[in-house]
């Protein structure tokens, strides 16, 4: 590698501005790093690898965390208590998640050194996303570092803008845009795909992973030149013990693969436990546990892909196109707004949505952005869903990442504010978890927001796409279950309704990925679809045309922005009185929507009547109940409306001549009266012989 005090600097144009990469400037103790430059948007990715393998563990212990920095974007957390960075918010977990996904496939299956890439965000200009970015930083920090990393990678976003794809779009342009998918691969195929879109014909969205991978060409070339001129020696891996996979291979012989074999769904991987603790016991004594657990697994693994590969024979003994049973329930739960219980196979979850006022949203404060949110999904996934035991510690990363897939799934079939002034919040809970928990979380949302009768233009189902390749030769598998994602080579999961897709996350294990499996995976997927929603539809096709009784009820009207302070009234005297009077939530936007919310139905629309005759714009001719609040010599003020008077001069008490204003009215009486004259004042006049000469016609 480079000395340490010497600076290099690559760059290429990616869209409307250089993309520039400088090595040396920063972070000198690192095992290596780099400062990329995207307009004004700068990120720091430093990588620092361990000297020695991590003894005990069975996985690679690679750690990825993105960290978002308020001075970045040049503000001051809005938090009155803490204004340094605490934990990571969600949208740093997810890019986190997006960084890691395309960088670990490409290490090999048994290095297990420790190693740790920190992607720092030092300056965002919110024109060049800084995600993207990352992953390019990230991976040419890892191309110069020693470790075996078989890159590079490059990394793009695709937008659908005005009708049209476009990569390299800008934060601004992606505010309106119709598809936002971002890609990954190196030179051999594809590593990652992830993002959401308003129901995009599948045609669309080949043609965009197309465009993303001639758009990372000249990416991927420009991390090879780098490596090329800094001359980076990779290190070497300590091989597999030789001696125990022998003497495995002679234990295992044809046991293992009669075994894979004969397996059920019920009961594959109680069998498989089985074998693995005989094998334990034959073995243990003379090598380490963690390496005889390693080297079964990679056993049966290799005995799965090729029961599949060779012999298309899934675990479950399924065919490769089939969908597990699936049965679903809509309605459990007596006390929430809506429900639904959706079973595929030996996986089953439970979402459940809540409805609250717009008073409920979320608040969101992150280096980028100042925003609200009304449509929530949460994803939980506790031990039990997979028989295990493990402590309770809130939201994992996991969590947070299946979550935000599912929730992008929904969110281009939830309605607008202004057909249902509700904030929307559903939980999915999975209770059972071997296969694609995500994707049926997508469709137990959907079925419950139906329950809960919230209005979404129409049913969105998903489904995950499994592959065994090897060389040429290659299978795709619907449906895949935890035996498959184990031993497969692809995780690709995609929802979307009877139109189109929403939402997709595609995670390899093999680099190999070309746009030919990518089209198989999408058309099974789409039949597959298909079939879902049939039986989703089966059970309810439209949402309920009632809410639940324990749902807010929540309206929204107008008034002209002027009257606003008439709602207010003096010090907040007047809505705070209507508040208390009608037990309501009362939220007022500048542009004049008033939003009235209440678990009191009669309250919720006595708040409404209130708002409505404090802001009414009064008419001549119009008629009102009114209470005589002044009297003067030569007219009484009658309060028509809340907080309105008008004036009924002395002549228009009575058709005869009146001597005095108490010979009629006294303070306190309740008189009709007719709007005669609004003058250029806005003072309003009013007449109780108008009123009722009227009446009596």
């Amino acid at each position: 590698m480079n000395s340490k005090n010497e600076t290099q600097k690559f760059s290429i144009k990616l869209g409307d501005a250089d993309f520039e990469i400088e090595i040396g400037k920063m972070a000198a103790l690192a095992t290596s790093s780099v400062l990329a430059k995207w307009g004004e948007t700068e990120v720091l990715a430093t990588v620092v690898v361990s000297d020695e393998p991590k003894e005990g563990v069975d996985f690679f212990p690679m750690l990825v965390d993105y960290e978002e920095r308020w001075y970045a974007t040049g503000k001051i957390s809005g938090s009155r208590y803490v204004k340094r960075e605490t934990r990571p918010s969600e949208e740093a977990i997810l890019a986190a998640r997006m960084i890691d996904r395309p960088l670990r496939p490409l290490f090999p299956s048994g290095y297990r050194n420790d190693l740790q890439i920190v992607v720092t965000v030092l300056s965002a200009d919110l024109i060049h996303d800084p995600d993207t970015a990352s992953i390019i930083a990230a991976s040419t920090a890892l191309m110069i570092s020693p470790a075996p990393f078989a890159g590079p990678v490059g990394a793009v976003r695709i937008g659908k803008v005005d009708g049209k794809l476009q990569a390299h779009p800008t934060m601004g342009q992606m505010d309106e845009a119709d598809l936002d998918l971002v890609i990954a691969a190196t030179k051999e195929g594809i590593l990652m795909i992830s993002g959401k879109a308003d129901q995009l014909p599948e045609s669309e969205f080949v043609s965009a992973c197309e465009m993303g991978l001639t758009a990372i060409k000249p990416i991927l070339e420009m991390q090879n030149k780098i490596c090329k001129e800094l001359k980076i020696n990779k290190e070497e891996i300590n091989p597999k013990n030789h001696d125990l996979v022998q003497e495995m291979t002679k234990f295992v012989g044809k046991k293992l693969s009669t075994l894979v074999a004969a397996a059920t769904d019920t009961k594959h991987d109680e069998q498989i436990s089985e074998f693995e603790k005989e094998v334990l016991n034959n073995f243990e004594g003379n090598y380490k546990q963690i390496e005889i657990k390693t080297i079964f697994k990679d056993f049966l693994e290799k005995e799965l892909r090729k029961s599949i590969l060779e012999k298309k024979i899934r675990p479950d003994s399924r065919k490769l196109n089939e969908i597990r049973q699936i049965s679903i329930d809509t309605g459990l739960l007596a006390r929430t707004h809506g429900s639904a219980l959706f079973s595929r196979g030996q996986t089953q979850v439970l979402s459940v949505v809540t409805l609250g006022s717009p008073s409920r949203e979320q608040l969101i404060e992150t280096m980028e952005e100042e925003a609200t949110k009304r449509y929530m999904h949460h994803y939980n996934f506790p031990p039990f869903s997979t028989g295990e035991i493990s402590p309770l510690r809130g939201a994992s990363r996991r969590e947070i990442g299946h979550g935000s897939l599912a929730e992008k799934a929904l969110q281009a079939v939830i309605p607008t504010r202004e057909l249902f002034p509700y904030t929307i919040r559903v939980a999915s809970e999975v209770l059972a978890s071997n296969g694609s928990t995500s994707m049926a979380a997508t469709c137990g949302s959907s079925l419950a927001l139906m329950d809960a009768g919230v209005p979404i233009k129409d049913q969105v189902a998903g489904i995950s796409i499994g592959l065994v390749k090897e060389g040429a030769k290659y299978v795709l598998l619907t449906d895949i279950i935890g035996a498959e994602d184990f031993a497969g080579d692809m995780d690709f999961k995609l929802a979307g309704t009877k139109k189109g897709l929403t939402a997709f996350q595609l995670d390899v294990k093999t680099t190999q990925l070309n746009m030919e499996i990518v089209k198989g995976a999408v058309e099974e997927s789409k039949k597959a679809r298909m079939i879902i929603l049939d039986k989703m539809n089966a059970v309810i096709a439209k949402p309920r045309k009632l809410l639940s009784k324990y749902a807010p009820t929540v309206s929204v009207i107008k008034i002209n922005p002027d009257r606003i302070r008439d709602v207010i009234g003096p010090g907040g005297r007047i809505i705070n009185d209507i508040i208390a009077k009608t037990n309501s939530n009362i939220d007022i936007e500048q542009d004049g929507s008033v939003t009235i919310s209440s678990q009191d139905k009669e309250g919720a629309q006595k708040a409404k009547d209130l708002v409505s005759q404090l802001t009414h714009e009064v008419k001549v001719g119009e008629q009102f109940q009114g209470k005589v609040v002044k009297i003067l010599d030569f007219g009484a003020f009658v309060e028509f409306l809340p907080g309105q008077e008008g004036l009924v001069h002395i002549s228009q008490l009575a058709p005869q001549r009146v001597e005095k204003v108490t010979d009629i009215v006294k303070v306190g009486d309740e008189i009709p009266v007719k709007v005669i004259e609004i003058d250029q004042q806005g003072r309003i006049n009013l007449s109780l012989k108008a009123a009722k000469s009227q009446a009596k016609k």
